[in-house]
């Protein structure tokens, strides 16, 4: 397949670009400079694939949890690239949870099979999901397994993350709450990139989770960005949910 893939839920920004069998990747920084730099490397990687918006199968983004402004900026990119593709017939979108994205590159760099994904979320608190690798046991083309989890992302404060015995903690939280956040853990430094985005899509693309550009959307875990005293340490009090090892 022909896939676009871009994260933007983090200081890093992240492209890669997939003809057949052959993968370009590009990564630069995020934050503020992604909705000035984003489009003209899409396009850049794209003319080195040697691909472009009408050879396109479909678009690939990370749609959260994550910076409020790299999700909006990532969805309405991936809106508008997929609506505008092949001289405008369109392309699907595949929104992907950015918290897979950090387990499913933590397996790719570190082998880590159960993995607690978290990420930074800024005010003094984490994303986090606990996520298990499931082989494939079809013989589907480029499906080589998927990863299990119960869907209900945490957010909570660093203190209250469990890591279960021979699980590893992967993500940028660590780095961010040295010593806060599961202290007896294995760590691994892990970003949702854009190649694991590439390497989810196959299982995820024949589980159906492409959709028309007008129905992607960001995932947001915490609806607002400024909150009561009371309702921060509400937030912190909760424990995340968690997968059963």
């Amino acid at each position: 397949m022909n896939l676009l893939a871009f994260d933007t839920s983090t200081d890093t920004l992240s492209i890669a670009v997939q003809a057949g069998d052959a993968w370009w990747q590009h990564t630069g920084p995020g934050g503020a400079q992604t909705s000035a730099t984003l489009v003209p490397a899409i396009r850049t990687l794209l003319e080195q694939a040697g691909l472009s918006f009408a050879t396109l199968d479909a678009i690939v983004f990370g749609r959260g949890p994550g910076s409020f402004t790299g999700l909006r900026t990532a969805c309405a990119v991936a809106q508008g690239l997929a609506f505008g593709a092949r001289g405008g017939a369109g392309v699907p979108v595949l929104p992907v949870d950015t918290l897979l994205a950090v387990a499913e590159e933590a397996r790719h760099q570190h082998g880590c099979t159960q993995v607690v994904a978290a990420l930074d979320a800024r005010m003094d608190e984490v994303y986090v999901a606990h996520c298990e690798w499931q082989p494939a046991r079809g013989g589907m083309p480029g499906v080589v397994g998927h990863w299990r989890t119960d869907g209900d992302f945490g957010l909570c404060a660093p203190e209250a993350v469990q890591v279960p015995a021979g699980w590893t903690l992967a993500g940028n939280a660590g780095a961010a709450y040295a010593g806060r956040l599961a202290p007896g853990a294995l760590h691994a430094s892990a970003l949702p990139t854009a190649t694991a985005l590439l390497r989810l899509a196959p299982a995820l693309l024949a589980a159906g989770g492409a959709v028309p550009a007008r129905e992607a959307l960001p995932r947001y875990i915490r609806d607002k960005v400024a909150y009561t005293a009371a309702e921060r340490a509400a937030l912190r009090a909760t424990p995340p949910a968690q997968t059963t090892p």
